[in-house]
């Protein structure tokens, strides 16, 4: 592999400006071998000023190069030095609580785990310690990186000039640099495995090693992974073909809209894993690290072959499920039994208690999914909101729970074909308020997460202004229940009042929804965008075009209910087909925005060269920060602080050490 692939695949991607950079440098060699004068044309002293003038560009690139990276590495260390001291300091503090005659750990050879320290607390150390270790790492391999950068590239000039400056320049200046002769990091992670194998692990060096393992920097994927994506992808392709067919040449059954709408969600739920894992894919292709954005375990987390292979698994099993349904009278079975026992085998992969099947990612996906249902009781993360806005694509799947709860439980005699299909009936006119309900909860979850940030926080713009865009979509549903409902009553749509309410509702939300999506989500449009005509002056991705397609694409998709309405209302088509034909398409439209709304988040992270998760083992308070920064800008702030000395005295007591926290909002969200 050639250095440039080999650097470009062992990047941290929050620090990529940090980098050497190689690729310019060496465009600048060949372009000035390529331009060089011909020494049969001209003078060799000719030549030789040339090539002198060359040098005197090129290494001074080489130093504000090297300068760049002396300076990042400093900070860097000393960001970690100071870590490290916080990091000691509270396993300090924990081991002379959990341990009575406070004797040093190397002494007493126990583990932390077996003192009286709490769990929660001996877990927080761990995930500290862990992510630390990380982050030294990754510096090492800055380090690493960029020192063979500089001799590659100093090696590739003196041969292409034929010369020998370059070495003694190596020798001079790189092999002088503070970033290559400071060894303070293979120091610190040195008495970083030294304090986590006898403070926390007992003196179990192979178990702490295993806990602070780092993953390989060019992530590998299972060949056998691999192959049965590839055969249950070609298999649901082939299956998913023979369910068109069938549905075309033998129909869907008498009642078809009842089993439209029982393998309608599961289709979706499939489909939005399966992208999930392409989006991965593309993340991890162009270098954007969801695993921190995401906060994921870097040791532990499902590759994007992983995510599909669910999904294809899972595909499968839908397909089977449906063509049972389509000839369950050649085969001699309940017709609803399929789709029953479909959502039977879904429901036990999730709740599966065992350790097995992936159980770290089932535990995390319901754990953040408790976090979104609970929304306004808990700190907001990026994780929480991301899925709470995939929920808002699957409403569809959300209303045929009702569906498929009224079937099954109000109609027991479901196996029987004509009491099922009287069941079947009377659940889909049923227009109570459950439906209403149900289709409001995705928005209102986000609702929810908006007021909690701006509790946390303290800013109305933008978690109040975002909360508004989720507030119009309550009106969306509760006027199209409205027009429903009084449908009857009125010969034509134009006569119903409440068809009016609901269209303008609906225009509103589209557009306030949309203008988010591009400026807000995706950060495009911006006045410093540069030669990226109306995008942003960084992009990730390779290809513009991309990202004016993902423009074009969400207005059309955001506005796909004006051609489902028309349609439907000049009866052309049924409510429940057009809706079985758009969710697919809001499912995708929500694939393309992932892509962008985590570019934006990455480019933030970038910003604050953010590579790794800032774990506060005792986080401050948010309340306690928000009364900290409003008593600085106080201007009686410090005679404040000293009419309550004995307050703060007991407060200082009480204080916790940050590893990190930049700003309020760092800490809380």
């Amino acid at each position: 592999m050639k250095f440039a692939e080999h650097l470009s695949a062992h990047i941290t991607p929050e620090w990529r400006k940090q980098y050497i950079n190689y690729e310019e440098m060496k465009s600048m060699l060949y372009g000035a071998v390529e331009q060089a004068p011909s020494a049969e044309l001209v003078d060799p002293e000719m030549v030789s000023r040339y090539f002198a003038k060359f040098d005197e560009q090129f290494f001074h690139y080489c130093d504000k190069e090297l300068a760049k990276i002396n300076t990042f590495y400093s900070e860097k260390m000393a960001e970690a030095t100071r870590k490290y001291g916080n990091l000691r300091s509270e396993l300090t503090e924990a081991l002379e609580m959990g341990h009575v005659k406070k004797q040093p750990a190397w002494k007493t050879k126990t583990p932390l785990g077996k003192r009286n320290v709490s769990a929660r607390k001996l877990q927080d150390l761990k995930l500290a310690f862990s992510e630390f270790y990380l982050g030294l790492i990754l510096l090492q391999n800055y380090q690493n990186l960029n020192f063979t950068g500089f001799r590659k590239i100093l090696k590739k000039h003196d041969k292409l000039l034929n010369v020998d400056v370059g070495a003694k320049w190596r020798k001079e200046h790189v092999e002088a640099a503070h970033f290559y002769v400071n060894k303070d990091i293979d120091r610190l992670i040195q008495e970083t495995e030294t304090a986590f194998t006898h403070d926390i692990e007992g003196g179990d060096r192979q178990k702490a090693m295993k806990r602070l393992r780092v993953p390989p920097l060019g992530e590998q994927q299972s060949p056998w992974t691999t192959f049965k994506v590839g055969l249950f992808s070609g298999a649901f392709v082939v299956l998913l073909a023979t369910v068109i067919l069938s549905v075309v040449f033998h129909g869907f059954g008498e009642d078809w809209r009842a089993g439209l709408r029982m393998f309608r969600g599961p289709f979706l739920i499939i489909e939005c894993l399966f992208l999930w894992g392409v989006n991965v894919y593309g993340w991890r292709s162009s270098g954007v690290n969801h695993v921190l954005i995401f906060e994921l375990d870097p040791r532990n987390h499902l590759s994007e072959q992983h995510i599909m292979e669910i999904a294809t698994v899972f595909g499968v099993l839908w397909a089977i499920s449906v063509l049972f349904y389509i000839y369950c009278d050649p085969l001699g079975i309940p017709q609803y039994s399929a789709p029953l026992i479909l959502y039977t085998v879904m429901a036990i992969f999730v709740l599966n208690p065992t350790k097995t099947f992936y159980h770290e990612a089932r535990y995390w996906s319901v754990r953040i999914l408790s976090r979104v249902v609970m929304a306004p009781f808990f700190f907001v993360n990026f994780a929480d909101f991301w899925l709470a806005d995939q929920l808002n694509s699957i409403v569809p799947a959300f209303l045929d729970i009702p569906f498929v709860v009224c079937f099954f439980g109000q109609n027991p005699t479901w196996h029987k074909m004509a009491e099922a299909q009287d069941g079947g009936r009377h659940c889909i006119e049923d227009v109570s308020l459950i439906r209403p309900v149900v289709a409001i909860l995705p928005a209102y979850f986000r609702f929810a997460q908006c007021l909690r940030r701006f509790r946390d926080t303290k800013e109305a713009f933008p978690h109040l202004v975002n909360a508004a865009k989720y507030g119009t979509s309550f009106f969306v549903v509760i006027f199209s229940y409205k027009y429903q409902t009084t449908h009857a009553e009125y010969v034509l749509s134009k006569n119903n009042p409440w068809f009016y309410c609901w269209i303008i509702a609906a225009v509103v939300s589209s557009c306030y929804a949309y203008t988010w999506d591009i400026k807000m989500d995706w950060g495009l449009f911006d006045a410093k965008a540069g030669d990226n005509t109306f995008l942003r002056e960084e992009i990730v991705y390779a290809s513009t075009w991309f990202y004016y397609f993902g423009i074009v694409e969400d207005l059309i998709l955001r506005f796909g209910w004006t051609v489902s309405m028309s349609l439907i209302e000049a009866g052309y088509m049924e409510g429940d087909v057009m809706v079985t034909i758009l969710s697919p398409l809001e499912v995708f439209r929500r694939f393309i925005w992932n892509y962008f709304r985590l570019e934006n988040e990455h480019l933030n992270n970038c910003g604050k060269f953010r590579a790794v998760r800032d774990i506060s083992v005792a986080p401050m308070d948010c309340s306690d920060q928000t009364t900290i920064l409003r008593m600085m800008d106080e201007e009686d702030g410090v005679v404040n602080r000293r009419r309550k000395t004995k307050t703060l005295s007991k407060k200082r007591t009480e204080q916790r050490i940050l590893l990190q926290g930049d700003s309020i909002e760092d800490i809380c969200s």
